[in-house]
């Protein structure tokens, strides 16, 4: 779908830091404005001596001829837990008890773990959100937002959202199009929209928040880590939670070397998870060990002498037998995989009203933008024209391939329905996801339609800013959201 909007409206956001390769010209320079911002996480004790046994001679030489990575399996077998040896009862009670008293004098102080009342939107009693349902959309919102992110990036977004959609009623009515311009800067923006159909299907169900975990895995977007934060911190469920932290604290507490990403190895981390839950305070619990592996047990630099659960740690008992083992070699780490190179060239189509080219008028100005489909990378996004190239291409061909596409998908044929006033190259930049490094060839076209088909093409743009109208007023009556 495509749709025309005026340039104060819909610009360039949301395409991340890059910089030009070269510099563009006054008229193209404004389309890169404000591009450049970054965008939308004492001595320990030791342990029992029945649960160490010291590396033997002939393990610790063969370790210092192996490699750095390798360094993790320099300890005997007897010294690396197997992942199937249990926490013993006197551990669970060490574990618990330690973990919440530091966890009760030294959790940070994050928006989502208050139950607050937004006094500018207020919360009406017909909703029927109690203070529990409250405090589980505020779980639920964080943790969908904490997935891939800083929590001192979430934090400000975090804060909005409750501003505008305070409670789960709010935010079912709004549109996928607010909610994507909220969540711009936070990536992966599939996460927003299962948090909307979610939303929707909750409230449309009638039945008010699903409190265990089984209902709560039939929510879109929810999975087993989502669904045990929620149900345990809201709703006092008794299950365990498992994310990378948790494993981080796991794995380093009972010595596993074993994959972490393996899904036989998350199983039976979850089992082990499973066992340490507290009964009296689950979602407490669970989010000391989270807080545990977020400030002190961390990947690169572990602050065991702060630790309140280091006398417990297997980990930290073999480093200090074994110097050629490390804290930081637990849990095991997983080979990264490469990213793909793609590349893409963009077109900002500028069609004016004017026969000539005025410089800074663009009050006759409309610019072209095309819906992303609704499934795969950025999906239901609002972009310039853009086309995939498969590998490095010159000018003459990204221009070629564009022009077939403007064709192809507007009827835009600068040889027979419109006359070229400016089209130039502006750059090039990069831009990072988590698995794909993009290379995008931007370059400006202005144009004015001739005759006849001047007005065959507003009537089509016409068109689908109705369809885009409707999505939009089908759910939430806003203003503003296209002038022009």
């Amino acid at each position: 779908m495509s749709g025309l909007t005026n340039p104060k409206v819909r610009g360039a956001r949301g395409l991340g830091r890059f910089e030009f390769s070269k510099a563009p010209s006054s008229r193209s320079s404004r389309l890169i404005q404000k591009v450049n911002r970054k965008p939308h996480f004492t001595t320990a004790t030791t342990m029992d001596e029945e649960h160490i046994e010291k590396p033997s001679k002939r393990k610790r030489n063969a370790a210092k001829a192996k490699p750095k990575e390798q360094r993790q399996h320099s300890a005997t077998k007897e010294a690396v837990a197997d992942i199937e040896d249990l926490f013993s009862d006197k551990e669970i009670h060490k574990i618990r008890a330690s973990l919440l008293d530091w966890y009760d004098h030294n959790q940070r102080d994050l928006p989502w773990r208050r139950i607050t009342q937004t006094k500018e939107i207020p919360v009406k009693e017909e909703e029927g959100e109690g203070e529990g349902e409250r405090r589980a959309y505020g779980v639920w919102v964080s943790e969908v937002m904490l997935q891939q992110t800083r929590v001192q990036t979430v934090i400000d977004y975090y804060n909005r959202w409750m501003l505008k959609w305070p409670t789960l009623h709010h935010l079912a009515q709004a549109s996928l199009e607010e909610v994507n311009e909220m969540w711009a800067g936070l990536g992966y923006y599939r996460r927003a929209r299962f948090l909307l159909e979610g939303a929707r299907m909750i409230v449309a169900g009638g039945d008010g928040f699903p409190k265990i975990v089984s209902s709560l895995l039939k929510v879109p977007g929810i999975g087993d880590y989502t669904a045990g934060a929620i149900a345990s911190i809201a709703f006092k469920e008794v299950v365990p939670v498992v994310d990378g932290n948790v494993i981080r604290v796991l794995a380093r507490l009972k010595a596993i070397s074993a994959n972490p990403k393996d899904k036989v190895t998350v199983k039976k981390f979850w089992k082990l998870a499973a066992q340490l839950v507290d009964p009296h305070r689950p979602g407490d619990f669970n989010q000391s060990l989270m807080e545990l592996g977020a400030t002190l047990c961390t990947p690169l630099n572990p602050s065991c002498s702060s630790c309140p659960v280091s006398g417990e740690c297997r980990a930290l008992a073999i480093s200090k037998l074994d110097k050629l083992v490390l804290i930081t070699d637990y849990p095991a780490k997983s080979i990264k995989l490469k990213q793909r190179h793609e590349f893409s060239a963009v077109c900002v189509v500028e069609i004016s009203g004017r026969h000539d080219l005025i410089e800074g008028d663009q009050s006759n100005s409309v610019f072209l933008l095309v819906k992303r489909p609704d499934e795969g990378l950025l999906a239901g996004l609002w972009e310039f024209p853009s086309v995939m190239l498969g590998k490095e291409a010159a000018l003459t061909r990204r221009r070629k391939e564009m022009n077939c596409f403007l064709k192809k998908s507007f009827r835009l044929d600068p040889q027979r329905t419109c006359s070229i006033l400016l089209r130039e190259d502006v750059g090039e930049f990069i831009h990072i996801f988590s698995h794909i490094r993009l290379k995008v060839y931007v370059e400006l076209l202005i144009v004015h339609l001739k005759g006849l088909k001047t007005l065959l093409f507003l009537c089509k743009c016409l068109f689908a800013l109705q369809l885009l109208f409707y999505q939009v007023f089908k759910f939430q009556n806003i203003s503003g959201v296209i002038v022009g």
